[in-house]
């Protein structure tokens, strides 16, 4: 696992964000108390999901009170298991999937009943609607890029960028270009699950991008789980 240390640290370390108290196994209990309801494949997906993906890595990043926006939601996920971790926030997601989308809604009314404190809404857009008004203290780009066509990636990190406020965050994480097998590993995963060929940007050509636009990395972590790698990136807005 690489790191890169947060300038906020003064170069002895960074601002960790990870919850130590949470495993994939904990995280997977909780997703199951929050997806009681709909499509048995789908929210059986979301059960087993953190064993695959490091949640624990991404919640942590979203700070009580905040707002925040999750770009390709898919069923919710991140924002579930950071309500049932006890957050207390304001989450919005969206995704072009209606399947996804009505399973959150789903989740969504459960949320309300046993974790109040996190206000949780999802919604179905096209990839060119107009997205949810206003600035976020924290908006999540995770596994979206490799399915984005090669010639729109570039516009939409803009646009994702520019949904973040001053001294706000984007966590961005996809999955890893290197190594080779591990690459074809997750495309091979993507053509069971997804059924489709992903669409790899380097990771140094996102952080390039999100540059650009005036973002600072302050995290940078590689990951693995099982067969998938996963390339982590959290990024500040100057105020």
């Amino acid at each position: 696992m690489a790191t890169t240390p947060s300038p906020s640290t003064g170069g002895s370390g960074w601002s960790d964000n990870a919850d130590s108290a949470l495993s994939a196994k904990s995280l997977s209990a909780m997703a199951r108390s929050m997806y009681t309801e709909g499509p048995f494949l789908l929210r059986t997906l979301q059960h087993f999901r953190p064993f695959i993906c490091p949640f624990e890595r991404l919640i942590g990043h979203i700070p009580e009170g905040s707002r925040v926006l999750d770009v390709g939601c898919g069923a919710g996920l991140l924002l579930s298991l950071a309500a049932a971790r006890g957050r207390q926030f304001l989450g919005l997601g969206f995704d072009v999937s209606p399947m996804a989308i009505e399973l959150a809604k789903t989740m969504t009314k459960r949320a309300m009943v046993i974790r109040p404190q996190a206000q949780l809404s999802f919604e179905r857009l096209d990839v060119d609607a107009t997205w949810p008004a206003g600035l976020f203290d924290v908006v999540f780009l995770i596994d979206v890029m490799h399915h984005v066509p090669p010639a729109s990636q570039h516009s939409l990190v803009k646009r994702v960028i520019s949904k973040v406020k001053p001294e706000g965050t984007l966590v961005y994480k996809d999955m890893c270009l290197r190594p080779w097998w591990k690459a074809q590993a997750n495309r091979l995963q993507d053509l069971i699950v997804a059924r489709e060929l992903i669409n790899y940007v380097p990771v140094e050509t996102v952080e390039n991008w999100a540059g650009a636009e005036g973002m600072q990395v302050v995290l940078s972590e590689d990951m693995s789980r099982f067969w998938c790698g996963h390339e982590l990136r959290v990024m500040r807005r100057p105020g």
